[in-house]
């Protein structure tokens, strides 16, 4: 027989380290709803491995979420909740993957509750709240009806979208952005915007059902119950329905009687011997919580990765630059604009002005790298001429601020109606790793042909970030170029061998950076000398260190 659930109301103990003398739980759960009867289901053998089954090692869940808002604001920090986290290395692999957290209980338990506990006691930078009730399915006309009436049941499996939710997460774990749907209980329908997940250290995922799914216990790292008083439960449960969701006192209870406690009985309470921890009294158990926390932070430890810079550095010293690379013929007009720029005497407004023609010429010339097909126009005067048309659907210009601003007027100025997107990628000065902070794409950017611009690039950090964003929102990794104005060697390595396919355009590439990952002979500070801005303290430039150039 397999071991039950650790217990977090245990005696103070060494085999029993959990320990519950808080109080009850008094704060309201979020949603979980009610549903159609089926009073001789199919058997829960069918959802729920054997008990005592070994299971091989689990694959930790890669993911993110985007939640509405994108940030969490704790009475400690704003913890975000939308973009990436920094773990891939100079190959581009992801290495580590989020530590996945299961919370299962019944309607009304507290889970919810118990996740804003844990989120908010974890004080990561990167975390996400997943809801099963956005999985809901979308009910057929005739169960509407029976929704309407309170003789639907939402508390049976087969209320979920299980497939959905297992080819969310297993996506998820691809490193690939999904959407998930956004569920009103006012209407018992799915709403017309769905909303977008990314990637996150830590993952929440808390549904009355989360453990009523083989596939989907594999994809958690811990598991945990919340074991609330039916009582309780029962009263949280009609003051949400009548207070948020303007249901009767009198059709709560049916439902109540009819589908949730006997579905509770059924498929929810059998499945806390497949929790790690179980957590009587739900948020009131601040002693369990805590251990709880000890314990991903441990696991957080484990998993730990710094963005090395000095592992990018050094990773690709000697080999020749890639094929995939293409520099700006060195013209002497070329080659004068960048004597111009570099001067450190040049004022700001023939600095923008050089860079403004630089900039044209750059783009320019990555234009000719887009696919072109033959075509057949007729003159003016009647005539045929065998030309050339853009063989895409569309391009779109993405920059990484603040930089890469400055070259979408370019951009425009040789593109009719390109489409412009930002993404916003910041040094954590603590950890030395860049985080992603805003991310603004247009809708349908995986059929584009996608420029993405930065004027500086060093490390390579910030712009294979912003790549391995594109690439999760399904844009092709062949249909990506990046443009800058200079980059070091170091950089295009970077880039080229962690996405071989990715085409680099530059205007120039400088062979070394310093100890601060500055391009050396360089540029300086491009942000600073352009939009005229006070210098950064010494150890950090903008787009090269502070923005991870």
């Amino acid at each position: 027989m397999a071991a039950p659930p650790a217990r977090a109301d245990a005696d103070p103990s060494p085999m029993s380290p959990l320990t519950a003398r808080d109080p009850p739980g008094r704060q309201a759960e979020k949603s979980e709803t009610a549903c159609e009867d089926r009073s001789n289901a199919e058997s829960l053998d069918r959802l729920l491995p054997p008990v005592g089954t070994g299971h091989s090692p689990r694959k930790r869940t890669t993911s993110q979420c985007k939640s509405e808002p994108p940030l969490l604001r704790t009475s400690k920090r704003t913890i975000y909740t939308a973009g990436r986290p920094p773990w891939y290395n100079e190959h581009g692999t992801q290495s580590k993957e989020a530590f996945a957290i299961g919370l299962g209980g019944g309607s009304a338990s507290g889970k919810t509750t118990v996740a804003r506990m844990i989120i908010e006691a974890l004080d990561v930078p990167w975390v996400v709240l997943l809801s099963m009730d956005s999985f809901y399915k979308v009910l057929t006309e005739q169960q509407q009806e029976q929704a309407a009436h309170n003789n639907f049941n939402f508390d049976h499996p087969d209320a979920f979208d299980f497939d959905l939710i297992i080819s969310t997460l297993k996506k998820l774990k691809q490193g690939k952005s999904v959407k998930v749907p956004v569920y009103d209980f006012t209407t018992h329908s799915r709403k017309r915007d769905w909303k977008t997940l990314y990637g996150a250290n830590v993952i929440i995922f808390e549904g009355i059902m989360a453990f009523a799914d083989k596939t989907l216990l594999e994809l958690l790292d811990m598991k945990i119950f919340v074991d609330t008083d039916s009582d309780i439960r029962l009263v949280r449960r009609l003051r949400r329905d009548i207070s948020e969701r303007g249901r009767d006192i009198e059709g709560v209870i049916k439902q109540y009687n009819k589908f949730v406690k006997p579905s509770f009985d059924q498929y929810i309470q059998p499945t806390m011997r497949l929790a790690d921890i179980v957590v009587p009294r739900g948020s009131g158990n601040t002693v369990a919580i805590d251990l709880i926390v000890q314990h991903v932070h441990s696991q957080l430890e484990e998993r730990k990765l710094r963005w090395d810079m000095a592992a990018l550095a050094s990773a690709h010293q000697c080999h020749p630059l890639p094929q995939t690379l293409s520099v700006l013929k060195s013209t002497p007009q070329v080659r004068g604009m960048h004597t111009i720029i570099r001067d450190k005497e040049t004022s700001r407004d023939e600095f923008i002005f050089y860079s403004k023609r630089l900039m044209r010429l750059l783009i320019e010339h990555a234009l000719s790298f887009l696919p072109f097909q033959d075509c057949v126009v007729r003159t003016p005067q009647g005539q045929e001429y065998a030309g050339k048309c853009y063989a895409g659907k569309q391009i779109t210009g993405v920059s990484i601020l603040r930089a890469g601003e400055t070259m979408e007027p370019a951009l425009r100025a040789v593109c009719k109606d390109v489409r412009i997107g930002t993404i916003l990628i910041q040094t954590n000065q603590l950890t030395g790793e860049p985080e992603l902070h805003y991310l603004r794409l247009p809708k349908d950017i995986s059929d584009d042909h996608v420029i993405l611009m930065d004027c500086t690039v060093s490390t390579g950090a910030a712009a294979m970030m912003a790549v391995r964003v594109l690439l999760d929102h399904d844009v092709p990794e062949d249909k990506i170029f990046l443009l800058s104005l200079l980059m070091a060697e170091m950089g295009v390595h970077s880039v080229a061998y962690a996405f071989p396919r990715v085409r680099i355009i530059t205007t120039a590439v400088d062979k070394r950076v310093n100890d601060l990952f500055r391009i050396i002979p360089g540029i300086g500070n491009f942000g600073d000398r352009y939009f005229g801005t006070d210098a950064v303290p010494d150890g950090s430039d903008e787009e090269e260190v502070a923005y991870t150039g």
